[in-house]
């Protein structure tokens, strides 16, 4: 039975003051669980980010739902308009002890102030972890959409938003993906569609090949990723790929046409590989894959992380992107 319910805040207001008249910027929604106390969680549910950005968190006490904060770009945080990606990420990045929301290209605090904005404007795909185990704290890879950004791909640091590296592309630059594909290489990689291959999470390019660019999962008994695009999951050979499993041969379906995802990919079962869930071809069920390897390692599961727990809830907003651990496996 509904407890409580309150107005989506904002409201849509003038609609062509989003950008557009005809609904688009305006009807863009983003929603994350964050703890934003250190130990309660908020919702927060945000509205635009091709141009105005705003999120509303709100703490819920089993009866009531209270506004913790409200942050607007309109009210003093002009540069963060714009900077808002088709989905975003949750951590604590600054060791505060506090979670903070990372967009992209710009990051909001715990207390609903903003950090910092790269200037560097809206992307379609963001990765937030520990890309380098060798740098201190957390770092973010992620790509642009503007054909005029001065870096069309860029890893940065996620407490400052500082450039770590990236390249100008001039282009649309619609993909993006890191993942520890490579255990040559001490950290994460990276490649974006209008990259010349393989990166090191350096900046080093490694090889002139590339994966394809969508998800990353713990599939196999060690302890790189394997990549997942559609319903095809395959192993980085370190100059290309060879295919483990075709789930299309179990009935599974990816959940949309252009961005050919799962429905969710998580450590589910608790051994800190991950499950891949699809929907099966007609849509009346849903499919479990879970790897059959024996692996020598053991963690904790990725659950008892909370960058990755959170990452889960965040996980089916906006373009999906694979979940990330705080910590660096090897």
């Amino acid at each position: 039975a509904e407890i409580i319910t309150v107005n989506y805040q904002p409201p849509r207001g003038t609609v062509s003051s989003w950008g557009d008249n005809y609904g688009n910027r305006v009807d863009r929604f983003l929603a994350c669980v964050a703890y934003l106390d250190g130990v309660h969680p908020s919702a927060v549910f945000q509205r635009g980010y091709y141009t105005r950005m705003t999120l509303a968190a709100w703490d819920f006490n089993g009866t009531n739902l209270t506004l913790r904060w409200f942050f607007d770009s309109n009210n003093g945080y002009s540069n963060f308009a714009g900077q808002g990606n088709h989905n975003l990420s949750v951590g604590d990045v600054d060791g505060d002890g506090f979670d903070e929301i990372i967009e992209g290209a710009c990051a909001i605090d715990h207390d609903g102030k903003g950090m910092y904005a790269t200037g560097l404007g809206h992307g379609d795909a963001i990765h937030l972890g520990d890309l380098d185990p060798n740098r201190p704290g957390l770092e973010v890879w992620e790509v642009h959409e503007s054909t005029s950004a001065a870096y069309g791909y860029e890893m940065h640091d996620a407490r400052t938003g500082q450039i770590i590296w990236g390249a100008y592309t001039g282009t649309d630059n619609g993909r993006g993906l890191a993942a520890d594909i490579d255990n040559g290489y001490r950290g994460y990689e990276m490649w974006s569609a209008s990259g010349a291959g393989t990166f090191s999470n350096s900046g080093t390019q490694i090889s002139t090949s590339k994966p394809t660019i969508n998800f990353r999962i713990y599939w196999d008994g060690d302890l790189q990723d394997e990549v997942l695009d559609g319903t095809k999951l395959d192993k980085w050979t370190g100059n290309g790929t060879t295919r483990l499993i075709s789930f299309y041969n179990y009935n599974a379906q990816e959940i949309n046409g252009t961005k050919a995802n799962p429905n969710l990919v998580a450590d589910i079962l608790g051994d800190w590989r991950e499950e891949a869930i699809y929907r099966s071809r007609d849509n009346s069920k849903l499919i479990i894959f879970t790897t059959t390897t024996l692996t020598n390692y053991k963690f904790y599961t990725l659950m008892h992380d909370k960058i990755y727990r959170l990452a889960i809830a965040w996980q089916n907003v906006g373009y999906n992107q694979t979940p990330h651990p705080s910590f660096y496996l090897v």
